[in-house]
Formats: C-alpha cells, structure tokens, sequence
C-alpha cells in the first residue's frame, strides 16, 4: 500500500505546508504540490515535497510537469493552467494517454474533485489556502492499494472530511 499526499494552491502559506509535513510524514511515501506554492525550488518549506510550478510560481525553478512512479502507478503532476483546465479536461486527458498515466493530480481551479476520464483517475485537491465553491480549505491522501485508489479529503483546519471519502478502480 501506498500512501501520496496532494496539496495544490497554497499561495505563500509557508505555515501550511509544514503543519501538513508535521501532521501526515510519517504516513504518506511521497508528498505532492500540484503549483502555486509561490516559494522558490530550494525554501524549507516546499523542501519533501515534489512540486511543479503554476502560473504564480515566478520565482522558484519548478519543473512545468512531473511522472512520479509508485506503486506500479504512472502520476502525472502538473499545475493545470497550460492544459485549460477550468474549462475542461480535455486537454489533460490527451497528455495524460500521451504519456501513458494512470493518475493525474493538478490544481489551478481551486476546486476540489476527482473523476475518471478514460480509465485515468484525475484528482484535484482543491486550495489549503484559497478555495473556491466551498468553505473547507482541502487537500487529499490518496492511498493506492490492488488496483484501487482511495480519496481521504481533509480540511487543514478541521482534519479529515470522512463524507468525502472516495473509492475509485485503477489500473496499472
């Protein structure tokens, strides 16, 4: 089993990603930031996690797209802005069959959800630090076990959003 922490949109919050650091390292193999940090590559706080850069990461040298293997699982990591993606998913989905991912997490929107396009999982963690169409500032752990992947949203300040607990096929 295998344990990934995706946060996205945390706008200079730099306390933010330590308490996720602090609340949730020792459970989680790796830790996503899907852009926006607005840190650069080398600050502390971005330090563990596997970020890419978003449309307000000026300072950081952040790659624009990263493959994140685990578990047998191809992770596609971008921001999401070069694909369009709040107003669709089109895009994405092309580059994600491009590349041969089975799971793509991206940010930028700001909202919270997960759907399956084509046998691919995408997941956006909505934005610890200015979320849209909702109050809870979220982020996910996606713990990916025997071809399923399970969604645990959590509000940084309330913890997890059991209701939102999500369960999804996915294959290798």
């Amino acid at each position: 089993m295998s344990k990934i922490l995706i946060v996205s949109d945390s706008h200079g919050s730099t306390e933010m990603l330590e308490e996720l650091k602090l609340r949730h390292q020792q459970e989680v193999n790796q830790m996503i930031h899907c852009g926006d940090s607005e840190l650069t590559d080398n600050h502390e706080s971005i330090n563990g996690y596997i970020a890419v850069k978003g449309n307000c990461d000026f300072y950081g040298d952040f790659p624009e797209e990263v493959i994140v293997e685990v578990a047998e699982y191809k992770i596609l990591v971008v921001h999401g802005h070069l694909y369009s993606v709040k107003s669709s998913l089109l895009r994405l989905s092309y580059r994600a069959e491009e590349l041969g991912a089975n799971i793509v997490c991206f940010g930028h929107s700001h909202l919270l959800g997960a759907e399956m396009i084509k046998d691919v999982l995408f997941i956006n963690p909505g934005s610890v630090r200015l979320p849209r169409g909702r109050r809870e500032r979220t982020y996910v752990i996606l713990e990916l076990t025997n071809q399923k992947a399970l969604l645990h949203v959590y509000d940084i300040d309330r913890g997890k959003l059991d209701s939102l607990t999500e369960e999804f096929s996915v294959s290798k």
